[in-house]
């Protein structure tokens, strides 16, 4: 990788491409072509002798107001933040002027922080899962995530507590999902729905409860709350899907672990979020009895 130095990242070109012409050096970047034509455009691409500078890192107004809340940061590079999201906090506003979101939070550690950047998320979780979301820094980081998010190469693993002995130690959930018709917010296995895959292994059988790992193929809307009561083992807490709130109050669901490529690099990288306090007094409540 490059030297960054401010809003640029410098780049020192192998022997072979000093003094080629942009074409010719453009293929060893891991930039989209509309990328380097628009740096071209906006004089974002510089060769100086052996340097490439490239403007990857303009500043940006942020587009969402300030609302402060302690953040715990699970990884942060100059492409990339990753945030452990607590229940009960939306990742995105779901209506106009809804404050107090994950967004907002970020935007008030941006301006902390001194960072002229857009909120940018890659992926959400529902507002009362948690566990890592994944936000891009800039433009250039923005389309490697997307890109990767289509190409299935980011992975999201999950873990949860079901409710009742889930037969099995692994097993694959393959069943689309489509829209409730009689509640705008439910979602619900459907032979029309979108093509839905969740793979699961069982950690811990506890009283009249499954913890169980889940790593998502595909990302729908409450994919894992429906395709787990699609086979009668409702999440824990989850009253949208069957689960009774007996051991916990919202549904057990949290994102365990994100594993990524580098936007820049390739490099693969992975963050782990442990477990939150009340999943956990569930656990003990369970291996108690």
């Amino acid at each position: 990788m490059g030297r960054i130095k401010g809003e640029w990242m410098e780049i020192r070109l192998p022997d072979n491409l000093i003094g080629a012409p942009m074409s010719i050096i453009s293929r060893v970047l891991p930039l989209p072509p509309k990328m380097i034509s628009k740096l071209l455009q906006t004089k974002g691409c510089l060769l100086q002798g052996p340097n490439l500078r490239l403007h990857l890192f303009p500043r940006e107004n942020r587009d969402f107001p300030s609302d402060w809340m302690e953040l715990n940061i699970l990884y942060e590079d100059e492409f990339t933040l990753i945030v452990n999201k607590p229940a009960g906090i939306e990742v995105h506003p779901s209506e106009k002027g809804q404050r107090k979101t994950l967004a907002h939070a970020v935007a008030a550690y941006y301006e902390m922080s001194g960072q002229d950047v857009r909120i940018r998320h890659v992926h959400r979780i529902d507002k009362d899962t948690t566990g890592p979301v994944l936000y891009a820094k800039n433009e250039f980081a923005h389309y490697q995530y997307d890109k990767a998010m289509r190409e299935k190469t980011i992975e999201r693993i999950y873990v949860a507590l079901a409710e009742g002995y889930v037969e099995g130690n692994k097993g694959k959930i393959d069943k689309p999902i489509g829209q409730d018709r009689h509640h705008s917010t439910r979602r619900r296995v459907s032979d029309t729905g979108d093509p839905a895959v969740t793979h699961f292994e069982v950690m811990e059988r506890l009283a009249d409860h499954s913890l169980v790992r889940l790593r998502l193929e595909t990302g729908r809307t409450h994919q894992i709350r429906v395709h787990l009561s699609s086979i009668n083992h409702p999440l824990a807490g989850d009253g949208m899907y069957g689960g009774s709130r007996g051991v916990i109050s919202r549904q057990a669901l949290h994102g365990e672990r994100l594993i990524w490529n580098h936007p820049w690099t390739g490099e693969k990288q992975q963050v782990t979020a442990p477990l939150p306090d009340d999943f956990n007094q569930a656990l003990n409540k369970l291996r108690g009895h």
